[in-house]
C-alpha cells in the first residue's frame, strides 16, 4: 500500500471570483516543467503562467499542450480551450468544474418546458436592457426584438466613437477579410465567451443547453454573455476600432496590433467590472426565472466547483 506523500495537502482551488479572467496563447509548447505551468517558445525561453489563478486559457493555432499540462490545468479548475486565430473559431474545450446530474436535468427541464422556457428568456431581456420584456410576445418574437436592439446599439457605438460601421459582418473560415471593426468586434465577443464558459461549466450547468439561442455548442453561452457584452467590451472593440481608423492614439499610444488591444481592454475591464464575481450568480438568476424546482443532488454526485469555504484566515485568505 503506498504511503502518503508529506507535506501539506495540495491547496483547494482559487474560487473563480478571485481570478484573472483569461490569456491567449499562441506558437509555443505548454509544458509542466519543474512543477510549474510554462510555455516554452522556439527560441526555449520558459514563461511562467500562474494557471490556478486563471479562469480560462484560450489555445490559438501553433500552440502544443502536454498530458501534464491538461492534468494540471484540470486539477487548478481552468478550463482551456483550442480555438481558431483570435478567438473566432472554436474546435474543443475542456470541463473544469464538472457537470452535475441534477443541474443538467433542471437546465434540460427549463429549456423543455415552454413556459418556463419564456420566463427564462423574459428575465435575460430584462437584465440585458434594464426593462420588462414586452408582454405576450413568443421566443421567437422576443428575440427579433432584441436583434432590432443590437443593430441599432451597435450604429449608436460606432457614431459615438466615430467608426464607419457597414454592420456585423465576418466570416470566420476567412479571418483576415473582415474590417478593422468587425475583427475587434470578434476578439472582444470570444474573450468575454471564453469566461462565460468557464463560469458556467464550474456552476455545473451545460454550454450547449440555451434558451434565446440553441442548436450550438455554446448556445447558453451567447445566452448569458449576451446579457453584460454591450456594457463590458463591445465598447472597448470600438474604442480600438476608432482610434485605428482615424489614426488616432489610444491611452497616448498608437495602436499597432488592434486585436492585442481589444484583449488588454477587455482584460482590464473584466477586472473592473469583477466580471467574475458576477456570472454565476447571474446564471443562477437567470435560471430561477423559469420557476420550476431543482431536483435534489444525489450523495454519490460531484460537489459543485469552488464552493465558498469559510477559511481559517482573515478575509482575502484561502487557507
Amino acid at each position: 500500500m503506498p504511503r502518503p506523500m508529506p507535506g501539506l495537502p495540495p491547496p483547494r482551488p482559487v474560487p473563480l471570483k478571485e481570478r484573472a479572467s483569461i490569456v491567449f496563447v499562441s506558437m509555443g509548447q505548454i509544458d509542466v516543467l519543474d512543477g510549474a505551468f510554462v510555455v516554452v517558445d522556439q527560441r526555449g525561453v520558459r514563461t511562467h503562467i500562474p494557471i490556478g489563478g486563471l479562469a480560462c486559457l484560450m489555445l490559438e493555432p501553433g500552440t502544443r499542450v502536454s498530458h501534464a499540462a491538461v492534468a494540471l490545468a484540470a486539477r487548478a479548475g481552468t478550463l482551456l480551450i483550442w480555438v481558431g486565430e483570435a478567438g473566432v473559431r472554436l474546435y474543443a474545450a475542456g470541463q473544469p468544474g464538472g457537470a452535475r446530474a441534477d443541474r443538467l436535468l433542471f437546465q434540460a427541464r427549463l429549456a423543455l418546458d415552454d413556459t418556463a422556457r419564456l420566463k427564462v428568456v423574459r428575465r435575460m431581456y430584462a437584465l440585458r436592457f434594464g426593462e420588462d420584456a414586452p408582454e405576450r410576445r413568443s421566443v421567437d418574437q422576443l428575440r427579433g426584438i432584441e436583434g432590432a436592439r443590437v443593430r441599432e446599439t451597435y450604429r449608436l457605438l460606432a457614431s459615438l466613437h466615430g467608426v464607419k460601421w457597414d454592420g456585423r459582418r465576418y466570416d470566420p473560415h476567412a479571418w483576415d477579410t473582415a474590417d478593422v471593426v468587425n475583427r475587434c468586434l470578434s476578439a472582444a465577443t470570444a474573450a468575454l465567451y471564453g469566461i462565460t464558459e468557464a463560469a458556467i461549466l464550474a456552476a455545473g450547468y451545460a454550454p450547449a443547453i440555451g434558451f434565446l439561442h440553441t442548436g450550438k455548442p455554446q448556445s447558453f453561452v451567447y445566452d448569458i454573455a449576451d446579457i453584460v457584452k454591450f456594457d463590458i467590451v463591445v465598447p472597448e472593440a470600438f474604442r480600438v476600432a476608432g482610434a485605428v481608423q482615424r489614426d488616432r492614439p489610444l491611452d497616448g499610444q498608437r495602436v499597432s496590433d488592434p486585436v492585442a488591444a481589444v484583449r488588454h481592454r477587455c482584460r482590464d475591464q473584466f477586472r473592473r467590472s469583477s466580471i467574475l464575481g458576477r456570472l454565476i450568480p447571474m446564471i443562477e438568476d437567470v435560471l430561477a426565472a423559469g420557476g420550476l424546482q431543482p431536483p435534489p443532488a444525489q450523495e454519490e454526485a460531484m460537489p459543485v466547483a469552488f464552493t465558498e469555504m469559510k477559511g481559517l484566515g482573515d478575509a482575502g485568505h484561502r487557507g
